[in-house]
């Protein structure tokens, strides 16, 4: 294969995924609009961690909410746990990387958030950790994975929302949770512009 049938067959793939993505998650995702859209009204925020690429789509998606997606409208609460360089270094070092995230969930997390968890293979230790901490605080999880939702799926309740996208690989989780994101933003934005 030459590497311009290589690149149009991750077009293809990546086109493929999506198109199954929006199938099997145009309702759980339109019900974490929702979800979120009423935290935020209701005062609370929306907390967001990951790692690597995901911890890229969790400031990615703070940003949007604390700025604007497409459409002027008030700042909106958000938090990307994944940006204090000054936290996750003095946690990782003394409590150890695991607790990354549920230490800062504890701190800044209460009733009525929610917690935006994003793994791609859902399997994140220190995600899952996050999760915990995030049910200690009563709060909501909306989660981003794929590959079946690994051991995130086992952990969530009836009230959260799993949003695994359809492939094993990551690079299509990945460009598919891009997509998501915008998604979530879009829909609040126009839940709160309605």
């Amino acid at each position: 294969m030459d590497l311009i049938d290589r690149i149009r067959q991750h077009f293809a793939d990546s086109i493929r995924v999506k198109q199954e993505a929006m199938e099997l998650l145009a309702s759980p995702l339109a019900d974490a609009c929702a979800v979120m859209t009423r935290a935020l009204c209701s005062g609370g925020r929306i907390l967001a961690c990951g790692n690597g690429g995901s911890a890229a789509d969790a400031q990615h998606f703070a940003a949007e909410l604390v700025g604007r997606f497409e459409t002027e409208r008030r700042e909106l609460s958000a938090i990307a746990l994944t940006t204090d360089t000054s936290i996750l270094t003095a946690v990782g070092n003394d409590y150890g990387f695991q607790h990354v995230f549920s230490r800062q969930l504890r701190a800044l997390g209460r009733a009525g958030d929610v917690l935006l968890a994003i793994s791609t293979s859902g399997n994140s230790g220190n995600v899952i950790a996050a999760i915990h901490a995030a049910r200690e605080r009563e709060m909501r999880v909306i989660a981003l994975t794929g590959a079946g939702g690994g051991q995130i799926r086992e952990l969530l309740q009836a009230e959260d929302i799993l949003l695994a996208v359809p492939d094993k690989r990551t690079a299509r989780i990945q460009e598919t949770h891009l997509l998501l994101l915008h998604c979530l933003c879009d829909g609040i934005d126009r839940l709160l512009l309605s």
